[in-house]
């Protein structure tokens, strides 16, 4: 059998056909992908095909080598982490569940910076802004799961509070300053999954196909003003996130069409 002519790279369309497999079940989870010389005549393809196609699954996750075994199809494992994001408060003590869990890898990172076009809206302010930050790695010792966290801290928020001075305060912590100096706190977050960067990859020691997590948390004042912005990010197959919702009362026109 002569290879298959379609339009498009000729390993790109030797993975597609091998994805469908996987999609529909006839190479399920756990299971030995065919060998090469059974692809190839399966196929009507080279090798150097049948290595590119397997190379781009690999790439993507679908495809898992086992050293001295072969490559398998990935099995899809439940997340390894549940991360609760609920604060619990007891006057002006706060506690974010599950944090006990999480342990340093390394000092954290202090430091100064600006505001971004993205990080400056979020927190009502200008980009360029002046902010202080703070850059945590931590670990679950138990799963090996990474997890880096930021928090950015305006100046404005940091007058008065001492948090200039001390930015690499845990959040709990800062909450409790926050509190001390007034502000009734409340916090709403966001969360997406996107293709981590770079550094974001060798950081949470992730594969290329691997999605990352990434939560923006706001606390909020009394006044409703952004006081601090926290970023969360974890890999998306070692971890899950977990919330307790409370009702809010709803607004008054919806209250009438009840």
């Amino acid at each position: 059998m002569g290879e298959i002519q379609r339009p498009g790279a000729l390993y790109q369309q030797v993975a597609a056909e091998i994805r469908n497999a996987i999609t529909a079940g006839e190479i399920p989870p756990g299971a030995p992908v065919p060998s090469e010389s059974q692809l190839m005549d399966r196929y009507g393809v080279s090798r150097p095909t049948v290595r590119n196609a397997v190379a781009a699954l690999r790439s993507e996750g679908l495809i898992e080598v086992i050293h001295g075994k072969g490559s398998y199809v990935r099995a899809v494992p439940a997340p390894v982490n549940t991360i609760n994001r609920a604060v619990a408060s007891t006057g002006r003590t706060f506690h974010v569940l599950g944090d006990e869990v999480w342990e340093p890898v390394e000092e954290p990172a202090a430091y100064r910076t600006t505001a971004t076009a993205i990080t400056g809206p979020q927190l009502g302010l200008d980009e360029g802004e002046a902010l202080f930050a703070c850059d945590w790695l931590l670990t679950d010792p138990k799963t090996g799961t990474r997890l880096m966290h930021r928090i950015l801290i305006p100046f404005a928020t940091a007058e008065g509070t001492g948090l200039g001075e001390a930015p690499d305060s845990q959040p709990t912590d800062i909450y409790a300053i926050l509190a001390k100096a007034g502000h009734k706190l409340w916090w709403s977050e966001t969360v997406g999954a996107r293709i981590p960067r770079p550094d974001e990859r060798a950081t949470l020691q992730l594969t290329d196909a691997t999605a990352v997590l990434h939560t923006t948390r706001i606390t909020h004042g009394s006044d409703d003003q952004a006081l601090l912005l926290e970023e969360l990010r974890v890999s998306a197959d070692r971890a899950q996130l977990a919330y307790r919702i409370t009702p809010d009362k709803a607004p008054a026109a919806r209250r009438a069409r009840a």
